[in-house]
């Protein structure tokens, strides 16, 4: 089986993989953000919740629902910021899982990425990973939100967490999106082979 990466090459397609799996594992969880409501735990992601409250008609109270799951609409989600950190970081997400397969695809296939390819597709990791940079940027300003006011005893404000902490898979998606911005940019330079030249 022929690749079309050098050595380093198959070190970009693996680093590759790994930053964007923990960028995509990071986005989809719902543990950005951790607080308690009701003594219960709660979790924020920028498109997703684990418990929340709900009014019980039988006992006329209001419980917790102990459950993860997606806001029902994109105006569901509590603030616009995360909104919008939504897109962004989905975004980059994506460019970041079709710069990996296609680098990984790089290593049984030959003459599918030159130097020139390798070079471009370090540039398009750059920019999904500055996409996802932004989109962690942007969270804090939502935790201005009702939502999560109620979590963080009331006391949460943009880029002020109150009694919330900041959770693994924040740190997870910025993680992966650091690696695939340096490491992976860099190592794009030397990923594919030069092109051979053909006399005719």
């Amino acid at each position: 089986m022929a690749s079309s990466l050098t050595c380093t090459g198959v070190i970009w397609a693996l680093l590759s993989l790994l930053s964007a799996a923990a960028s995509c594992v990071g986005f989809f969880m719902p543990y950005w953000l951790l607080g308690t409501q009701m003594d219960k735990p709660v979790s924020f992601g920028t498109f997703r919740r684990c418990s929340y409250p709900v009014r019980d008609e039988e006992r006329q109270i209001t419980v917790m629902l102990e459950q993860c799951g997606r806001y029902a609409s994109f105006n569901g989600i509590p603030s616009l910021q995360w909104r919008i950190c939504t897109v962004v970081t989905g975004v980059g997400c994506g460019l970041l899982l079709l710069v990996a397969l296609t680098a990984l695809m790089g290593c049984c296939i030959s003459d599918l990425i030159s130097r020139t390819i390798g070079r471009v597709a370090g540039g398009i990791q750059f920019v999904g990973g500055l996409l996802i940079g932004s989109g962690c940027a942007l969270y804090p300003l939502g935790w201005d939100s009702e939502e999560v006011r109620q979590t963080c005893n009331n006391s949460s404000d943009q880029f002020k967490l109150g009694t919330c902490q900041i959770g693994w898979a924040y740190y997870c998606t910025g993680a992966g999106a650091a690696a695939a911005m340096l490491i992976c940019t860099w190592l794009s330079c030397f990923a594919g082979k030069k092109q051979k030249h053909y006399p005719y």
